[in-house]
């Protein structure tokens, strides 16, 4: 999935990241400052729009930016919460997959996905405010490997409330058990050119996040959003 079914482009970030000569982790404000950024939200449930929703041909003719984008707003505005059906789903015409389409057309993608805005008031943003227990995240991971198990991608909300370290998206595509943990393969929005791995440990019952351009790594609060009418 991960080299053809999501996008070629990043969610670039508003900030440059790093551990200073201290060992602190410290920020600062990208110059110049980024053209698309905000959008991890945005931009994972996209990718599980298309995923849901698309099917690519490539045997067909390719055609106009009109068409595409009346095909991409079609995509973007069906559920979140349910495939369609293999006849009822939207044709790409002249792509073989997302990762080409996306390439070819990045712009109108951004234009068409949604704004930042969605990444604020993104449904289930409100259970971030609240406790999160060894025994919810446990329930978590379960619900994780249940919608795998359904053949579903589920989107990941990564927090550290009321910390700002991390307030992200991923979408989980794949997950193995090994040595007392379960590693969730992932498409993080910001470094869409290498998978990315969640990591649950069974004994603690805690997620955690590799270290990257954005975060240091270490332990993370997670749920799933984009899955009923709450989250």
């Amino acid at each position: 999935m991960f080299g053809t079914d999501t996008f070629s482009y990043s969610n670039e970030l508003k900030w440059e990241y790093g551990f200073n000569e201290e060992g602190h982790w410290v920020s600062r404000r990208r110059e110049p400052p980024p053209e698309y950024s905000l959008h991890c939200f945005v931009v994972a449930r996209s990718v599980r729009q298309f995923l849901d929703h698309a099917r690519f041909d490539p045997a067909q003719p390719r055609t106009d930016e009109t068409a595409y984008r009346r095909r991409i707003r079609e995509i973007i505005s069906r559920t979140s919460l349910r495939p369609s059906k293999d006849a009822d789903r939207v044709v790409i015409p002249g792509y073989a997959n997302l990762r080409e389409f996306s390439a070819a057309y990045e712009a109108l993608l951004k234009d068409e996905c949604g704004s930042a805005v969605r990444s604020y008031v993104q449904r289930g943003n409100w259970r971030m405010i609240f406790p999160v227990t060894r025994k919810h995240q446990e329930g978590v991971s379960q619900q994780l490997l249940e919608q795998l198990e359904e053949g579903r991608s589920p989107i990941v909300h990564l927090f550290r409330f009321p910390q700002l370290t991390i307030n992200h998206a991923v979408l989980v595509y794949a997950a193995s058990r090994c040595d007392g943990r379960i590693e969730f393969s992932a498409y993080d929005p910001n470094l869409p050119d290498a998978p990315a791995t969640l990591t649950f440990d069974l004994a603690t019952r805690t997620f955690s996040w590799p270290i990257s351009a954005y975060f240091p790594g270490g332990k993370v609060n997670a749920y799933v959003i984009y899955r009923n009418c709450l989250y």
